[in-house]
């Protein structure tokens, strides 16, 4: 599912981006699915992690089976923080001119990642306004809300949320992370001594993006070793 306000989602009316609204709407899923004896699997990276957290850790305790982190944790890295609300934000007056601009500023910002032959990848992530200028496919009120307020949670509160969950919980990190240092998992394990911890070589902060080959197989490992543990 696209979050509110992002992809092919509709934007919130309200302006409301905070991190329990967008915990209320995986809540509004799992509450579909629930009289017919479904509790589904999430898997969230970055905001959705966040939001897992929050949906899993303090708006309801069952609502899931499991909950899968990509590269979110406590104490994340302010500066990490700042570099990513600040390349998506440095262009959402003005968007793009091309797509070649685009995967330009890419390579610049993620120097590990190889430069793609085929631009239109980058479509998916993107939308043309009336005047054919490329644009984030978000509403620009999120972005705007997240650079106003210069954190994406607070910090106690992702805390007892990781504490409160007692489902199967995964972490899932980029090795070269900008947000979640190794000083961040240790205090993640001690939260969730339970919790399973992973690194993915080669990516940073956007694990799907720099290594979804190995993004989609950490779930599905996930997901396998529920499905074979014995009840």
């Amino acid at each position: 599912m696209d979050l509110r306000g992002h992809g092919d989602s509709d934007w919130a009316a309200d302006g409301d981006y905070s991190l329990e609204a967008i915990a209320r709407d995986l809540m509004g899923i799992a509450e579909q699915l629930a009289p017919r004896g479904i509790r589904p699997h999430v898997a969230g990276a970055s905001l959705g992690g966040l939001a897992a957290t929050v949906a899993a850790g303090r708006l309801s305790r069952d609502a899931f089976m499991s909950v899968t982190l990509f590269d979110i944790g406590p104490n994340m890295d302010a500066v990490g923080v700042t570099k990513v609300v600040g390349f998506m934000g440095a262009h959402i007056e003005n968007g793009f001119g091309s797509l070649e601009q685009v995967a330009y500023l890419f390579a610049i910002y993620l120097p590990h990642r190889p430069r793609p032959k085929d631009l239109n990848g980058l479509r998916k992530n993107l939308r043309q306004d009336n005047e054919r200028r490329w644009r984030w496919r978000l509403d620009p009120a999120f972005i705007k809300d997240v650079m106003r307020r210069r954190a994406v949670a607070r910090t106690g509160d992702i805390k007892q949320a990781i504490q409160n969950i007692c489902v199967s919980l995964n972490l899932i990190r980029g090795h070269m992370s900008e947000l979640v240092s190794e000083e961040s998992v240790t205090t993640f394990r001690a939260l969730a001594p339970d919790a399973h911890c992973t690194d993915v070589a080669g990516a940073g902060h956007m694990v799907a993006g720099d290594r979804n080959d190995i993004f989609t197989d950490a779930i599905a490992t996930v997901l396998r070793q529920l499905h074979e543990a014995p009840t």
